[in-house]
């Protein structure tokens, strides 16, 4: 007999459970690698985001919450009694996304786009049309799952999540200072040691329109003459003379990138690494509005 005052609930055909479920987990699986990704990797996902045109003083916090609102919704679309509430999470997401990429498409179309770490797709028409598609697996697991279950398990899930981006986030921060830089390196054909004074390397790519733009702003700082400038493309290392030559950046380049990234490593340019008497002081995941100028200055790098 049904409760009083409850309507019984309303059995769906079976092709339609099987449906959402699919769709479900198909979401999910985007959206957990993305928030993992976002999470585990909290600077890396802020220099992408402030490439995206989100402002460099807010990238980071944007990186830790985003990560942990894609883990969460991931989490809720993966349980059936909150595949609902889930969906329409990664929904509103979805559509957050596409007017925030709507607002910028003049200055971002044909742009990477940042979203997911390994799913390569450039800011134009396609963008939209997959965002689409992936808002309408996200109606299709909630208009045909079962109500949400209580408030309180998805609190739990929320508080898990948080507490696992709190310790990533703190991880990441303790791997950002004090590594050791190789003793030596070569930069311009010539041996050069790294275990004394201030050097800033500058990860960047010479075709990139943003390591470009950053290098270029960053030649008009005033060093401090105890600063050494050591660039390392990341690909293309036939062009780097031009790339210093063209943005006017007084650096040497080093062509061990791989020696380099190993011990710092990082996501896509443009990244840069402040090393002092051999160790790294700090990193500079993000080159957009008051950085890396903010963080160069207060660590006496630049006056």
């Amino acid at each position: 007999m049904a409760h009083p005052g409850l309507a019984a609930p309303v059995d769906l055909p079976s092709w339609k459970t099987i449906t959402a479920t699919v769709c479900a987990i198909l979401l999910a699986l985007l959206f957990l690698v993305a928030g993992v990704w976002k999470t585990t990797d909290p600077f890396g996902a802020s220099a992408r985001l402030a490439q995206a045109k989100v402002p460099g003083d807010l990238s980071l916090a944007a990186a830790v919450l985003l990560g942990a609102g894609e883990l969460f919704s991931a989490v809720l679309l993966l349980i059936p009694r909150f595949r609902r509430w889930g969906a329409w999470l990664t929904g509103l997401m979805l559509v957050a996304f596409m007017l925030y990429i709507g607002y910028f498409y003049n200055e971002l179309r044909g742009e990477e786009c940042q979203c997911f770490p390994w799913l390569k797709r450039s800011v134009g028409p396609g963008f939209f049309i997959g965002d689409g598609v992936m808002l309408l697996l996200a109606a299709i697991a909630g208009l045909w799952s079962k109500p949400a279950g209580t408030i309180r398990g998805a609190a739990m899930i929320l508080a898990g999540i948080a507490v696992f981006s709190a310790a990533s986030y703190g991880l990441a921060l303790s791997q950002n200072s004090g590594v050791k830089a190789p003793d030596l390196i070569t930069v311009d054909g010539k041996p050069t040691s790294l275990a004394a004074g201030k050097v800033f390397l500058y990860f960047y790519d010479p075709e990139c329109g943003h390591c470009d733009a950053a290098a270029r702003q960053m030649a008009k700082h005033k060093w401090k003459e105890d600063t050494r400038i050591i660039g390392i493309a990341t690909r293309q290392p036939q062009f780097a003379a031009d790339f210093m030559r063209d943005t006017k950046l007084k650096a040497g380049n080093s062509t061990d990138l791989d020696l380099l990234k190993k011990t710092f490593p990082f996501g896509d340019p443009p990244y840069g690494v402040l090393l002092e008497n051999g160790r790294q002081k700090a990193a500079l995941p993000i080159f957009d509005g008051k950085e890396p100028e903010q963080t160069l200055r207060k660590l006496g790098f630049i006056e």
